[in-house]
């Protein structure tokens, strides 16, 4: 897109690998962890990507788009829900929730 809005993927996998450490560092679960790490790592790809290390501008289809982002994505979704049913079963064991 020449003149739209362009989705910077860099910054949304940095801000989604702090994140994911943060909600390691609240919860203790170790899912977390490792989806920092992996998205951490991503956008390090990512990096390499744009600066046209890993591929001279000619790549017409990427993994990444195809499998690496939306495995990332899914998964990240997957423990956002599994964390918050869990944690909304807690509340209602403990009697505090709806």
């Amino acid at each position: 897109m020449k003149n739209g809005a362009v989705i910077q993927p860099i910054p949304i996998a940095l801000l989604l690998a702090c994140a994911m450490g943060l909600g390691w560092r609240a919860s203790g679960r170790r899912g977390f962890a490792v989806l920092a790490l992996c998205w951490a790592a991503y956008a390090g790809y990512e990096t390499l990507m744009f600066r046209r290390v890993l591929c001279s501008g000619e790549c017409n289809i990427r993994v990444d788009l195809l499998l690496i982002y939306p495995a990332l994505l899914g998964s990240t979704l997957w423990l956002g829900l599994s964390t918050a049913l869990r944690a909304r079963r807690r509340r209602r064991a403990a009697g505090h929730g709806a």
